[in-house]
């Protein structure tokens, strides 16, 4: 991993997402890149907007990355609720779209977990309810809103999503954090970079779920047990790097403070 996403994955699982710049040379430290690197990538970083700096701390400050930390979050959630078979239906009406408006439409698309059926014209289930002002405002300005119900909802589900390649993905990963998790409980700091990579795996993963009903995944889908499993990897992971940034004393005695006779102390006499 770079600095720049050793920094950036580091503030995009933190809450507040703000790390002190010591903590992040540090962290950066364990995977091999010198603190000039992990310098020079925070400054960039700062530069380009990514960040904000503030008295030694470094926050995120990209309206992309903010979208993706919630993004990242919603996926951590199943989906709740019963379903009715309703599907939302986004067409694109506007008649003249530029390419920045293409590219903000499909960020969002993300966002809402919408797939393209067609060009112009998005679909999912209607069982989420996310709090995505933003993108739902993009979709509101190039499309128009519809509710449909397909023939066969299942078969266009498999037809939209790569669901056995997001399954397969889900097994290996819970595979991997079973196998390295003994490796955090051991409480050795060399095994932080192997956690962290896992972890950023996993959210990537969560990130691309398409967050459909239970009736068209199937009992055998392995989303609610990734987001257990990791759930608890992630808390031995952030205890494992709380023992890490923690302040070590200085190792070195000094000069041992001179010692005072201490006077006996005065009896207090009635009278």
């Amino acid at each position: 991993m770079s600095a720049r996403s050793i920094v950036a994955s580091a503030l995009l699982g933190t809450h507040p997402p703000v790390l002190r710049g010591q903590l992040l040379v540090r962290l950066c430290a364990l995977f091999g890149v010198p603190e000039g690197t992990t310098r020079v990538a925070l400054s960039r970083m700062v530069a380009v907007g990514e960040l904000r700096a503030v008295d030694g701390r470094y926050e995120l400050a990209s309206p992309a990355l903010l979208a993706r930390q919630a993004a990242q979050e919603r996926g951590r959630t199943s989906p709740r609720g019963g379903w009715r078979g309703d599907w939302v239906l986004a067409v694109v009406s506007v008649e003249r779209r530029d390419a920045s408006a293409r590219i903000a439409l499909r960020d969002a698309a993300a966002s809402l977990r919408l797939a393209e059926l067609r060009e112009g014209v998005w679909t999912r289930p209607a069982n989420l309810d996310v709090d995505d002002d933003a993108a739902r405002a993009v979709f509101d300005d190039q499309c128009t809103w519809f509710v449909a119900r397909p023939d066969d909802p299942a078969a266009l589900a498999v037809r939209l999503w790569d669901l056995n390649g997001w399954a397969l993905q889900a097994e290996g990963l819970i595979a991997r954090m079973t196998g390295s998790r003994a490796a955090l409980d051991s409480g050795r700091f060399d095994a932080i970079p192997e956690g962290f990579v896992t972890s950023a795996a996993v959210l990537r993963l969560l990130r691309a779920d398409p967050l459909l009903p239970a009736v068209l995944v199937g009992n055998a889908w392995p989303g609610a047990r990734l987001r257990r499993i990791y759930d608890d990897y992630d808390g031995a992971l952030r205890a494992l790097l709380r023992a890490f940034f923690r302040p070590t004393p200085d190792p070195s005695p000094g000069p041992a403070p001179a010692r005072s006779r201490a006077r006996p102390a005065r009896r207090a006499t009635p009278g």
